[in-house]
Formats: structure tokens, sequence, C-alpha cells
């Protein structure tokens, strides 16, 4: 698949790595192997399927599912263990 270089699908997936906290080129990763589902051709299709990407993400990021959320929750400490340090 050649790289879609339209301004409006590139700030829609610069979106969807914004909420997801991924880089760019993985949301747009992400949208090209959705539009090879669903079979898009024209770049109206390809906007519009990213834009349906983008409003899931929208939906999910209320949900508290985002992956920068996850992690940080992953990454807080327990109350008596602040200061403990495990050696290797």
């Amino acid at each position: 698949m050649y790289p879609i270089n339209d301004r409006q699908y590139l700030t829609i997936c610069a979106e969807i790595a914004k909420i997801l906290s991924i880089s760019l080129s993985a949301a747009k990763k992400k949208v090209e192997i959705k539009i090879a589902k669903e079979g898009s051709k024209t770049i109206q299709e390809k906007i519009q399927v990213a834009q349906n990407l983008l409003e899931i993400c929208k939906k999910n990021e209320g949900d508290k599912s985002s992956s920068s959320r996850i992690l940080d929750k992953l990454m807080e400490t327990l109350k008596n263990e602040d200061n403990f340090l495990t050696e290797d």
C-alpha cells in the first residue's frame, strides 16, 4: 500500500496517535490495516475509515482504557513499598 499524504488524513492519524500515546507512524499503520480490511479504494473512503477509528479511540478514552492510563496505574507504588529496591 502506498503512503497517503493527504493533509486531512494525516491530521486524523495525528489525533489517533495523541489519544493512544503512540507514534504517528504506528497510528498510520493501524489505520492502513483497517483500510486494507475494509477494501477502501478512494481517498475519501480512506479518510472516512480513519475518522471512524478516531471516533472509536475518543469513545475508549472516555472509558479510561487508554494505554498511558493503564501504564500509569501499573507504575504506582504501594505505600509500604515506596523506598524498596530490589538488587540484581
